[in-house]
């Protein structure tokens, strides 16, 4: 047998708020029924591609403690890789998720061969935005 990845899910104290950094950052959608209603916010949110696959969903919990990478006290358990076409998209992709509330954790923008940064989103969730030219 062999399983299709749906979506990557994410733990978050707020999800309608960190659905709206990621929807920003990678132009994603909500799927049909989780778009902001003015309502009570939900506890289950999912963006998909401009195609309608979907690509993160966030989950509510009650308490989610900050990684402290690259100190192991509270390890990442996992991260998302975003790539950009050029130097200059990382800068500008960079300086838009830090006004949006992420923190850059590592910058390694000056490496020839592939110019990284490693940012934590507003729950402290570490995602890497670099330069590649592998698809």
């Amino acid at each position: 047998m062999v399983a299709s990845l749906l979506d990557t899910v994410i733990d978050t104290p707020a999800p309608r708020r960190l659905a709206e950094f990621y929807r920003r950052l990678l132009d994603l959608r909500y799927r049909p029924g989780d778009e902001p209603s003015g309502g009570p916010d939900a506890d289950w949110l999912v963006l998909v591609h401009p195609d309608g696959r979907r690509a993160l969903a966030f989950q509510q919990v009650a308490e989610l403690r900050r990684c402290t990478w690259p100190d192991p006290d509270v390890p990442q358990q996992l991260h998302l890789d975003c790539t950009v076409a050029d130097s200059a998209q990382l800068r500008a992709t960079v300086a838009e998720a830090v006004a949006m509330g992420a923190t850059v954790l590592h910058d390694r923008s000056d490496h020839p061969d592939e110019p990284l940064f490693v940012l934590a989103d507003p729950d402290g969730h570490p995602f890497c935005a670099f330069v590649s030219h592998v698809s």
